[in-house]
């Protein structure tokens, strides 16, 4: 780690040393419970994963106390189906998928039933002056349909409950199981003979409203990770292999072997790991390494398997395939991150899993009560603590959550920002740090023009120079050549080019022979260069190209990886908000604290590889600090999932969107402060709606026991009813108010 105040005596640390994982294995997600690692024979992980997987084991139970009750409920039903998929890692997003539309298809149909059950129900049909709806056996009616929607409806929470009760953590499911079960099986008895009401419209309502909260909660979450499937694509499908007799045959990738010679052609992937044996070429690897720039590699020097070949074409030996592979590598690290990622429980199940307590305490306490010590009869006894039961499962608590999710995501969308994983976009309001990538984050990630100069200004412009240096440069495929082509707005007709390999390239632009050159040529032919700025741009680190016309040194031209230009903006308003800003960088220290220091970083690193960035914002965390990680490169994946949050760049790569919690879509860092203040918001209407669900019961359930009725108070189920739906409509309105909440 290198802070800005003390890089000079404080060298960049080595964390070989540090490679263990903390105990992180209790805060596991259902997710990786039962997941098998397609990656297992890894030499470099696998004694590691499997000494995990034998901890797992042995934690089994303390690990399902940590998960969600919702998530308990998904793996109960979808366990077997799990199980036996080949492919785990594609099955978790089909069956969350699956799930999405089971939750979706019961409330639909649920609610369909509800219907009629509405206009049956006497209570309706009394304040609505609908009595000629009634008719002689309705009640029966009424008993089918509520029946059907108690047993397809209810489903998912019966089997909730299950896996609730199985790690004894009874929560959201059990509440609701209960409270229906407790409905109906009264209301059956009073349908067959039992003296009381009924509670068919409260039973299904009930139902209704909580299937409605779990497909909007799922619909608002849902975006398993599919990085390690993403990472694949990187790699080409096929390959050049070169034969014995040097015949080039295309080859399906996994028939490629070590020792393999293959083509690889002008801007194609390269397929594997290995050694160029034979050309020289400049090789793209910003999104395996995070190097800025293409990098010339010649015969001896190893290439990455998913990096981008540039103008010329090489041959080269493969070395690594399968599992001992760079991506493969990747593959593995991103997975361990993806375990060792903790979650914070739901609010809402927490307060589910005492309003269960109070409600089971309350309905027997009330039952008891009345029953044997103030002499009630056994009818009267049942309605109150049934009432008290349905009371106690609030549906504004049902919704109190997904609601307010429902409303942040469709804001943050558009204010573009896609929100990934609700748990980790809540835990941005306790952030202490955020480290970002440098490039194609706080940088553009493009090679460009930072400054240009015209040692001869009464003869050729700053913006003449460029345009010369360009006209020249339209016909190379240097990688300075394409940065120069881009930052010029036009260019003249040449003729007679010229490239000289390790010098640069020449044409005649109009009468005037232009060269752009390295600082070799101008050494070596002994040009005479005087210019105070150019002292200046040689101090930083960023490549110097010269531009000579008619055989006299006439301007220069430095190019970077430019920095964006509201990169200092958003460190500045993060710094205010007492984060600690840092970044991240596979360049050189010149370059990293080039950029640190024009920022106004606390603290960067460079030359960091990708197995190392997980590592170093692990090492951020064991500080105690919060991490928030934003990134855009595949080298990028694993440090985004490692973090507390993890943030991609939209304009980034598939895998690191994928990886991470939250997307950037308008690839724009200072949407970094705008998703600060939409989770803090976010987080106050969360909470404003879970005290208003359960404060509301702490109002109705003495009414509902009869506390006052020797006052003549006493809370029908009628009332109850409509005290439910009242609190579930505040809570909505609630949430709506996020809308015009200034972010």
């Amino acid at each position: 780690m290198i802070s800005l105040k003390d890089h000079e005596d404080s060298p960049e640390k080595t964390l070989q040393e540090k490679n263990h994982h903390p105990q992180e294995e209790n805060n596991h997600s259902i997710e990786h419970e039962h997941r098998e690692h397609p990656e297992q024979g890894h030499s470099k992980h696998g004694e590691h994963k499997e000494n995990k997987r034998t901890e797992h084991e042995g934690h089994t139970e303390h690990l399902k106390q940590d998960h969600t009750k919702h998530e308990e409920h998904v793996e109960h039903e979808h366990k077997e189906h799990l199980e036996h998929d080949e492919h785990p890692e594609h099955n978790h997003h089909d069956h969350h998928q699956a799930m999405m539309a089971d939750f979706k298809k019961r409330f639909i149909i649920s609610l369909i039933i509800t219907v009629p059950v509405f206009f049956l129900s006497e209570m309706v049909q009394e304040l609505l002056g609908l009595h000629f709806l009634s008719f002689q056996g309705d009640i029966y009616i009424l008993f089918l349909l509520s029946s059907f929607v108690f047993f397809y409806g209810g489903y998912p929470f019966f089997t909730g409950m299950v896996g609730e009760l199985k790690v004894r953590q009874p929560g959201m499911m059990t509440l609701v199981a209960v409270a229906i079960t407790t409905a109906y099986i009264y209301s059956a008895g009073v349908t067959f003979g039992l003296m009381g009401m009924t509670f068919y419209l409260e039973l299904v309502t009930l139902i209704d409203i909580m299937l409605l909260g779990h497909w909007i909660e799922m619909r608002s979450v849902m975006g398993a990770s599919r990085a390690l499937q993403e990472l694949a694509t990187l790699l080409p499908k096929k390959a050049h292999r070169i034969g014995g007799e040097g015949k080039v045959e295309d080859v399906p990738l996994e028939h490629l072997q070590v020792d393999d010679l293959v083509l690889v052609k002008p801007g194609e992937k390269v397929p594997a790991d290995g050694i160029i044996k034979e050309g020289q070429s400049y090789i793209n690897e910003s999104l395996l390494t995070g190097e800025s720039k293409p990098i010339l590699r010649s015969a001896g020097e190893g290439v990455i398997g998913g990096s981008i070949n540039g103008e010329s074409s090489i041959k080269i030996m493969v070395e690594k395939i399968g599992e001992d592979s760079f991506i493969s590598q990747v593959v593995s690290l991103v997975e361990e991150a993806q375990e060792s990622k903790s979650h914070t429980q739901d609010l809402a199940n927490r307060a589910a899993f005492w309003l269960t307590i109070v409600a089971l305490s309350g309905g027997l306490i009330t039952l008891l009560v009345w029953l044997g010590m103030l002499g009630q009869d056994l009818s009267f006894a049942l309605e109150r603590a049934v009432t008290v039961m349905v009371t106690t499962c609030p549906h504004a608590l049902g919704l109190a959550i997904p609601l307010v999710v429902a409303v942040s995501t469709a804001i943050s969308a558009k204010n573009g920002v896609l929100i990934r994983d609700r748990q980790s976009f809540e835990n941005m309001k306790n952030i202490h740090a955020v480290i970002f990538d440098k490039t194609g984050t706080l940088t553009e990630g493009k090679f460009g023009v930072t400054d240009v100069i015209s040692f001869k200004m009464d003869d050729f412009s700053e913006e003449e120079i460029l345009k010369y240096a360009a006209s020249v440069e339209k016909e190379s495929e240097h990688p300075v050549a394409q940065g120069i082509l881009k930052s010029a707005q036009e260019t003249y007709p040449i003729k007679d080019f010229h490239s000289h390999p390790g010098e640069g390239v020449q044409a005649l632009v109009g009468d005037h022979e232009v060269k752009v050159v390295s600082p070799a040529y101008i050494e070596t032919n002994k040009l005479e260069i005087t210019s105070p700025e150019l002292v200046d741009i040689r101090k930083q680190p960023k490549t110097v190209v010269y531009v000579v016309i008619d055989g006299e040194a006439a301007g220069a031209i430095a190019l970077a990886d430019v920095i964006r230009p509201e990169s200092k903006n958003t460190i500045l308003k993060l710094q205010r908000q007492g984060i600690q800003c840092m970044m991240l960088t596979g360049d050189n220290e010149d370059v990293a604290r080039w950029v640190a220091e024009e920022l106004g970083l606390d603290e960067y690193f460079y030359r960091v590889l990708p197995h190392e960035k997980a590592l170093k914002v692990r090492e951020v965390q064991e500080k105690g600090y919060k991490v928030a990680m934003v990134g855009d490169g595949v080298n990028d994946a694993p440090a985004l999932t490692q973090a507390d949050v993890g943030i991609s760049i939209g304009a980034g790569t598939d895998v690191a969107m994928e990886s991470a919690d939250v997307v950037l879509v308008k690839s724009n860092p200072a949407d970094m402060v705008t998703i600060l203040g939409l989770t803090k918001a976010t987080y106050s209407k969360m909470w404003q709606n879970l005290l208003w669900a359960t404060g509301y019961n702490a109002f109705a359930i003495p009414l509902a026991a009869g506390l006052l009725y020797s006052w003549g108070i006493l809370l029908s189920p009628a009332m109850g009813a409509v005290l439910m739906s009242l609190s579930t409509v505040i809570v909505a309105f609630n949430a709506q108010l996020l809308r015009i909440n200034k972010i």
